[in-house]
């Protein structure tokens, strides 16, 4: 028996195309692991940051250091497609007559314009195709922010570009290189708060958005050499309406802090402490029917995913019962 048994109400038990009013909003604690650079296109360009409150009672104003809901969930549902195309189940998109030519160019992709409409990807996470067809992303996100302010968890760093010969000469011409740039980076061991809530989904399709995010491990711009990140759980609460925001939870955390806990870096036990307390708080003034998921089950559902995550017969049964739910067009 699962844990999500016992929140049934709360799930749907197949797909439905219209909206069941059923919730489960995750809390994710995201951890920088190394040097990490969220912007907003392009290089060279600063980091993307926000001047909010500090705090909800704390009323001063600061930037903090940004991670926009695109940046976060594009990493997440890579993770999840990498897995379905190894079990191959992401699918040829289907042309103007509704046929589904098997061609490489025609096979389910991100930002190509040419989604399947029938893969746990294009269902769970949403697209949207020119031509017609779409679905409403059921993984509703926001911009993560940093705990604490833009200038205590961020510093710059000067990079160059050696030729062969190993200095900034050119070995055929011996001119100067003129490759030095400057970077701003997120400290190592940063942390930022995140919800993401989960709309009438199905039990599976659950734990495979949970598998997703703590699966994504690198995150942000130069990712093959920068942006490790670890995610963890820290709540999870089913509901039957929405509740509040990504902002609202980390001022509430600030607040908690106090002067003498807002140090770089943070506590990270102190801070998962402080936001159990925050949400409890800020729960309470939600106007609905909120089942928060206690820790002890928690820790059970996601020892549950590892379990079935180190199987690649239950991870591919997982997946495929996914699948099942959608229509086959």
């Amino acid at each position: 028996m699962s844990i999500l048994d016992s929140y049934t109400e709360f799930m749907v038990e197949q797909y439905e195309n219209f909206p069941q009013s059923r919730y489960l909003t995750l809390i994710v604690l995201r951890k920088a692991e190394s040097e990490m650079i969220f912007r907003t296109e392009g290089s060279g360009e600063g980091l993307a940051r926000d001047t909010v409150h500090a705090g909800l009672e704390d009323r001063e104003p600061i930037s903090r250091v940004t991670i926009s809901k695109r940046k976060q969930t594009a990493v997440e549902r890579r993770t999840g497609r990498e897995l379905l195309r190894q079990h191959n189940l992401l699918f040829y998109a289907a042309d103007s007559r509704g046929n589904r030519p098997e061609e490489e160019e025609n096979i389910c992709a991100l930002n190509r314009n040419k989604p399947c409409g029938i893969c746990a990807d294009c269902m769970i996470y949403g697209y949207a195709v020119g031509g017609g067809g779409a679905q409403k992303s059921r993984v509703i996100t926001d911009d993560a922010f940093s705990i604490q302010s833009y200038q205590a968890v961020t510093a710059k760093r000067t990079f160059n570009a050696l030729y062969d010969n190993n200095t900034m000469r050119d070995p055929v011409s011996g001119d100067a290189s003129s490759s030095i740039q400057e970077d701003e980076y997120v400290k190592p061991e940063t942390l930022f708060i995140e919800m993401q809530t989960l709309k009438d989904l199905t039990a599976t399709e659950i734990r495979y958005v949970l598998a997703n995010v703590l699966r994504s491990r690198r995150y942000g711009a130069i990712s093959s050499r920068l942006g490790k990140m670890r995610n963890a759980i820290v709540g999870a609460i089913f509901s039957d309406c929405e509740l509040f925001s990504n902002l609202e939870l980390t001022q509430s955390v600030y607040d908690r802090l106090g002067s003498n806990g807002r140090q770089f870096p943070l506590d990270e036990n102190q801070v998962k402490s402080e936001v159990a307390g925050a949400v409890i708080d800020l729960t309470n003034e939600v106007i609905g029917n909120v089942q928060p998921v206690a820790n002890a089950e928690l820790t059970e559902l996601i020892s549950e995913i590892q379990q079935t995550f180190a199987s690649p017969t239950e991870v591919n049964g997982l997946l495929e019962s996914i699948t099942a739910l959608y229509p086959q067009g």
